[in-house]
């Protein structure tokens, strides 16, 4: 069974997206603004990085298959890149580089093509 994905508005998610930039502390308090930020950023993400090859994961907000490369259907996918939803979205906005991510631990990969680097950042949009 296929579970239809909600298509976040744009001008919403830049909303949520742009008041995380700004804030200094780099702090969503809201959780619904927070799950709205991490479900728009894997929404940019598939259309930056179309495919099924590899699984991100934001729990608890959401996950997406992306990278072009075998398609994943069923089961454990056998790539997946897993973050905390603060530490994502600070990788999407450029505060935080992927590799730096990687390095500390904040950012879990395993399987092939994991490597997100040419995707991010995905914010702001150019």
């Amino acid at each position: 069974m296929r579970v239809a994905i909600r298509t976040i508005p744009q001008a919403d998610g830049e909303r949520v997206l742009s008041r995380w930039l700004s804030d200094r502390s780099g702090v969503l308090t809201d959780r619904d603004d927070l799950a709205l930020a991490v479900r728009f950023s894997l929404q940019l993400l598939r259309e930056k990085a179309p495919g099924r090859s590899v699984e991100v994961r934001i729990p608890p907000y959401g996950a997406a298959q992306v990278v072009e490369g075998p398609n994943h259907t069923r089961g454990t996918p056998p790539a997946v890149v897993e973050a905390e939803p603060e530490t994502w979205l600070e990788v999407i906005i450029g505060q935080k580089s992927f590799a730096e991510a990687v390095a500390e631990g904040t950012i879990q990969l395993s399987g092939l093509r994991t490597d997100l680097q040419g995707f991010l950042p995905l914010w702001p949009l150019s």
